[in-house]
């Protein structure tokens, strides 16, 4: 990675500003999953070692950015963090202010203080420089850990990068490092799996991976769109019909390199109660819906990816919230965690995939960011990357 890091710089006695991406699922004060607040305690530690002071900033959720809502307070992420560090971690009641500037004077050196939510502050997402300068007062030095909005130009993402000092943390270095590997020099053969519901969500990126990957399998809804393009009935699956067009380009541009699927599981509701068949795409009923790819797609697949030395993974093949819907998916995942290669799994509905099939471990790389992979692997620009030092 050609950005500056937390080891380029002198951390000793300074106060380090970090943004961090702690939107984890909270209900009722209880976190449900506290991996994105694992992911960065290397980074923490790190900080706290070389004898600085440490203030966190991150998002929660959606509130209206009008104000404190206790359904989004971040309290609960700082008692939870506390834990996992096994040291006390200060909390703020706003991330501006007066009163927050008073609490980071007093933060000595190895003292950690998290801030509440900066999306009370409708002015956060919108990039405005007066919190941008307000948050940059907090630190001597920014550093960016949150991969998972490093797509979005805001205020704790990217402005405050325009008043100190910024660079990456490790957990933004490991996922700058695994993306541009993947999608810049992979070992070969390189196959994409790409799936979800929505070809118009992943345009850009079907389009700059095919010409980089050695293959492309596409699953999922979106599947359907592309079958449906090459003249194919779908029932009454999910298709988009305004992005048919779009399909066949993309089916005339891949060739052989884009892989659709032989077979589906199909049903006429999505439930687990639910009757289903399993039939070749070229036969679903009227009335049916594909709702997840078939055992000879599974095997068509993995035939594939058995030769593979790398792997990126963005989207699942089916509906596979549903367990009825969820066997292409795992089964994907499965055949991932036996490979040898490098797997690269995007974040979002791909890393609740390979978690709940209990593979997680084994993958190369299990992003934090489902849409800032999706951009990367698009190839656009992060800004909360581009605002970072170069070396």
């Amino acid at each position: 990675m050609n950005k500056k890091t937390i080891r380029d710089v002198d951390l000793k006695g300074k106060r380090v500003l970090m943004r961090v991406d702690y939107n984890v699922p909270i209900k009722e004060g209880v976190i449900s999953d506290d991996k994105r607040i694992k992911a960065t305690l290397p980074t923490i530690q790190y900080i706290l070692e070389q004898g600085a002071a440490l203030v966190l900033m991150s998002h929660l959720g959606r509130p209206a950015g009008t104000g404190y809502e206790a359904e989004f307070s971040l309290k609960p992420v700082a008692e939870r963090l506390s834990e996992l560090l096994g040291r006390p971690v200060k909390f703020a009641p706003d991330c501006i202010g007066a009163e927050v500037e008073a609490l980071v004077a007093a933060l000595q050196p190895g003292e950690i203080l998290l801030l509440e939510n900066v999306r009370f502050h409708k002015a956060e997402t919108k990039n405005d420089p007066k919190i941008s300068e307000q948050l940059a007062k907090l630190g001597e030095i920014f550093v960016n850990d949150a991969f998972g909005t490093a797509h979005r130009a805001q205020s704790s993402t990217e402005g405050v990068a325009h008043y100190l000092p910024a660079v990456a943390g490790f957990l933004m270095e490991k996922e700058v490092e695994f993306l541009s590997k993947a999608t810049e020099s992979p070992e070969r053969p390189y196959v994409v799996i790409l799936g979800g519901a929505k070809i118009s969500d992943k345009i850009g990126v079907i389009k700059n991976l095919l010409g980089k990957a050695d293959c492309v399998l596409i699953g999922g809804g979106m599947a359907n769109t592309f079958l449906a393009a090459m003249g194919l009935e779908m029932g009454a699956s999910l298709v988009e019909a305004d992005a048919l067009e779009t399909a066949k380009e993309l089916l005339a541009q891949g060739g052989d390199k884009l892989v659709l699927p032989v077979d589906a599981v199909i049903a006429t509701e999505i439930s687990d109660t639910a009757e289903t068949q399993v039939v070749p795409v070229t036969a679903v009923p009227a009335g049916w819906k594909v709702l997840d790819i078939g055992p000879e797609t599974v095997a068509k697949f993995k035939g594939i990816l058995a030769s593979a030395k790398t792997v990126v993974w963005n989207g699942p093949m089916g509906v596979f919230e549903t367990a009825k819907f969820a066997e292409g998916t795992f089964a994907i995942a499965r055949a991932l965690a036996e490979l040898s290669a490098i797997t690269v799994i995007g974040g979002g509905d791909s890393a609740s995939a390979v978690k709940k099939a209990g593979v997680a471990s084994k993958m190369s790389h299990v992003s934090t960011g489902g849409g800032a992979s999706l951009e990367f692997l698009e190839g656009l620009v992060l800004p909360g990357v581009a605002a970072l030092q170069d070396k």
